[in-house]
């Protein structure tokens, strides 16, 4: 305890200065490394890395009944699971409040900026498709939210949709490649002190007070953001992340 203490005073002071542990520059990511087609037994796939922190995307579509009041519309579902080996702090067992709220946050920007068109899914009477994008953290030294929503957008470039025969999915079979509306991307930032990076690690995720994460659409829009932790930020300061999300934008989208 008293090591970690030390630990996120040292990393306070040097971020008052301007500083990071690892030498990167407050706006700098780590590096960024985003490979498609991972796991080729995936309908759509992708593994992304950004620093030490690895995150699996996988695709996989599927037949389920729609919502009562959009019977023709498709579903789009993310889930995400802690590898129990990724982090010391991560347990076996059922999703908890970390792995719900970091497939919330992929989920809204894709549903946000309507990646996916849903509008029209119908595969049989009383029958829609389903997308489901499931993502598994396999080592975590920060930043899971940008990290894992590289990967599912990869992997959302990457997904070929099946055929679908009687409202059935055709496995092995390949009717082309997923229409995509946009393309979504995420860049989190951390607040120190007074000072705000993007791309923290896990020890300066520790000794923030406060995180919010954009994410970014085509036509430079945000769609949608995530604030957690109890640090505020000021308008201007606001203002500001949404310049730097637009620029770092440039940088990921290279990637994928």
């Amino acid at each position: 305890m008293i090591l970690e203490q030390i630990k996120q005073g040292f990393i306070r002071d040097l971020a008052e200065k301007g500083q990071r542990e690892d030498g990167r520059g407050l706006l700098d990511y780590r590096a960024i490394q985003v490979t498609k087609g991972f796991a080729p037994n995936a309908e759509g796939s992708a593994f992304a890395e950004i620093g030490k922190s690895k995150v699996l995307a996988g695709i996989k579509f599927d037949v389920l009944a729609p919502f009562a009041d959009r019977p023709t519309e498709g579903v789009v579902m993310v889930n995400a699971e802690f590898s129990p080996v990724a982090h010391p702090e991560f347990r076996a067992g059922p999703p908890g409040e970390n792995s719900i709220e970091l497939a919330r946050v992929v989920d809204r920007g894709i549903r946000s900026a309507k990646v996916v068109n849903v509008d029209n899914m119908l595969v049989a009477e009383g029958k829609v498709q389903g997308v489901f994008i499931d993502l598994y953290i396999l080592d975590h030294d920060g930043n899971l939210i940008d990290t894992a929503a590289l990967a599912a957008m990869a992997a959302l470039k990457d997904a070929k949709v099946p055929k679908f025969e009687d409202g059935k999915v055709v496995r092995g079979s390949n009717a082309g490649p997923l229409p995509l509306q946009d393309i979504v991307l995420s860049t989190s930032f951390e607040k120190i002190g007074k000072t705000i990076m993007v791309d923290a690690t896990d020890a300066e995720e520790i000794a923030s007070a406060g995180r919010l994460s954009l994410s970014t659409a085509n036509d430079e829009k945000i769609c949608s953001s995530q604030k957690s932790g109890s640090a505020g930020f000021s308008k201007d300061e606001y203002l500001q992340m949404v310049d730097w999300a637009m620029e770092k934008r440039k940088d990921l989208l290279a990637k994928i």
